[in-house]
C-alpha cells in the first residue's frame, strides 16, 4: 500500500501511530475488504480492535448497506439466539411480535461480532451454519431463512486454549479465521505511545480550555518502558488524569510515576476457566440463577422444619395449660380466699419457647386452680338445682364449654 493511501486511512478513522505492526494490520484490512471472506481480529482488551471492522466495511462493496457492531459478551445466554437469529411470535414469554434478528436486518451488510469467544456452544453451532450455508431458523420457528451477511469477529480470548477446554468449536474457529488479523499491544508500538499521549493531551486541552501537558525526556522513557496492561484505553485514562490533576504542565518522570500503577497486571490474553477447576467462575446468568434458587430452596426447607418444630412446641404448651373458667358474675362471697390468676395464654412462638419449662411452684399453682374450677362448677350446679343452662349463664360460659368442663372434671355422670 502506498504511504499516502495509508495516511488517508489513518486521518479518516483518527488512527495514530506509525509502527510496522499497525501499518500491517491496516494493509491487511484494506486488502481483504473487497472480498466476502470472514475476518477474525485477535488482540488484548483496549487495543482498538473495533476500528478495523469499520475500515473493512467502509472499503467493501457492502459500504452502502447496514453495519452492526454486536458485543456478544453483553447479551444474556437466554436471549442471544433471539437477538442474532430472530424469533417468531409466541416463541417465548414476551415475544409479542416476530423479530428478524441481526442476521435478518443486516442482510447484504456487515456484522461485527465483538467478544465472539463468549458465545455459548449452542449459539456457536447456529453461527457455523449461517457462515457455511447462509441459512438459519428463527427461535421458535420452522421456516428456513436466507441471509447474505459479511462476518467480522474479534476476541481477546485465547481461542486455541478455549478449544482445548471444550469452550469453543474448532470448526467455527477455522471458519471465522479465514483472514486472521493480530492487533499489536501498546507496549510493542514504541514511539506510538508518545504520539498517542500527545493526541489525548491535546484533546483534553481543547475540550476544557486548559494548557496542554507535555513530557520531558525522562517521562517519555518511563512511558515507553511501562507494560500498559490496559493498552490504549489505559493510556488515555492516565493522560486525562494528568491533564486535570497535575499542577505542572511539563511532566517529569517523578510526576508521571505518581499516576502509573506500580502493580503491573498480566498482559496475557484472557482465558476461559475449565469446568471443575479450583478457580471456578460462572459462565452465564442461568448458572448463577440456578445456584441462587438451589440455596433459596434449602433455606425454605430449613425454615419449614423450624416452624413445624416451634408449632409443635406451641401446641404442647397450649394443651398442657389448665383451663380456668370465667368468674365475672360470681358473687364476691362465694370464695373465702382470693384466687391467683392463671398466666395469660401463649400469644406467640417465642412465648411458647419461654414457657416450655414450668417451675415446680407454677405446676402446683395450676393444680390448685384445677381444684377450684371443679368446686365452682359444683356450687353453680347446686345453686341452680342441677340446671346446666342456668349454671353456664351464671359462670358466663357457653353451654358447650360447660359440658366440656363437666366431662373434664368427671361431673357429667
Amino acid at each position: 500500500m502506498k504511504t499516502s493511501e495509508l495516511q488517508n486511512i489513518k486521518q479518516r478513522y483518527n488512527i495514530v501511530g506509525n509502527c510496522d505492526a499497525l501499518n500491517h494490520v491496516l494493509d491487511v484490512a484494506l486488502q481483504v475488504a473487497p472480498t466476502d471472506l470472514s475476518v477474525l481480529i485477535v488482540g488484548e482488551s483496549g487495543v482498538g480492535k473495533e476500528i478495523i471492522p469499520r475500515v473493512i466495511h467502509d472499503n467493501s462493496p457492502r459500504r452502502r448497506e447496514k453495519y452492526f457492531a454486536i458485543n456478544c459478551g453483553s447479551i444474556p445466554e437466554g436471549t442471544i439466539d433471539s437477538e442474532l437469529f430472530g424469533h417468531v411470535k409466541g416463541s417465548y414469554t414476551g415475544a409479542i411480535n416476530d423479530s428478524p434478528g441481526y442476521f435478518g436486518v443486516a442482510n447484504k451488510g456487515t456484522l461485527f461480532l465483538d467478544e465472539v469467544g463468549e458465545l455459548p456452544l449452542a449459539t456457536q453451532a447456529r453461527l457455523l451454519r449461517v457462515l457455511e450455508t447462509g441459512e438459519y431458523i428463527p427461535v421458535g420457528g420452522t421456516e428456513i431463512r436466507k441471509t447474505d451477511v459479511r462476518i467480522v469477529a474479534a476476541t481477546n480470548v485465547n481461542i486455541r486454549q478455549a478449544i482445548s477446554e471444550g469452550r469453543f468449536r474448532e470448526d467455527l474457529y477455522y471458519r471465522l479465521n479465514s483472514i486472521p488479523i493480530q492487533m499489536p499491544p501498546l507496549r510493542e508500538r514504541g514511539e506510538d505511545i508518545i504520539l498517542l499521549f500527545r493526541l489525548f493531551a491535546l484533546q483534553m486541552a481543547e475540550k476544557y480550555k486548559m494548557d496542554r501537558v507535555v513530557l520531558d525526556e525522562g517521562a517519555k522513557q518511563l512511558l515507553m518502558h511501562y507494560k500498559w496492561p490496559g493498552n490504549v484505553r489505559q493510556l488515555k485514562n492516565i493522560t486525562e488524569q494528568i491533564s486535570v490533576l497535575s499542577p505542572e504542565r511539563t511532566i517529569t518522570a517523578q510526576v508521571l510515576s505518581q499516576f502509573i500503577p506500580q502493580d503491573q497486571e498480566s498482559t496475557q490474553l484472557a482465558t476461559i476457566h475449565r469446568e471443575g477447576s479450583g478457580d471456578h467462575s460462572f459462565e452465564n446468568e442461568r448458572e448463577i440463577l440456578y445456584k441462587i434458587l438451589f440455596e433459596l430452596r434449602g433455606n425454605v426447607n430449613d425454615m419449614r422444619r423450624e416452624m413445624s418444630a416451634l408449632k409443635k412446641q406451641l401446641d404442647d404448651v397450649q394443651t398442657a395449660s389448665p383451663v380456668v373458667p370465667q368468674v365475672e358474675h360470681m358473687p364476691a362471697t362465694t370464695f373465702p380466699t382470693p384466687i391467683t390468676p392463671h398466666p395469660a395464654p401463649v400469644a406467640s412462638v417465642e412465648d411458647a419457647i419461654a414457657e416450655e419449662y414450668i417451675e415446680p411452684a407454677q405446676e402446683m399453682e395450676s393444680l390448685n386452680l384445677n381444684d377450684i374450677g371443679k368446686q365452682m362448677l359444683e356450687k353453680a350446679l347446686e345453686r341452680n338445682h342441677g340446671n346446666r343452662k342456668k349454671a353456664a349463664q351464671e359462670l358466663g360460659i357457653s353451654d358447650r364449654t360447660l359440658y366440656r368442663r363437666l366431662k373434664q372434671y368427671g361431673l357429667d355422670q
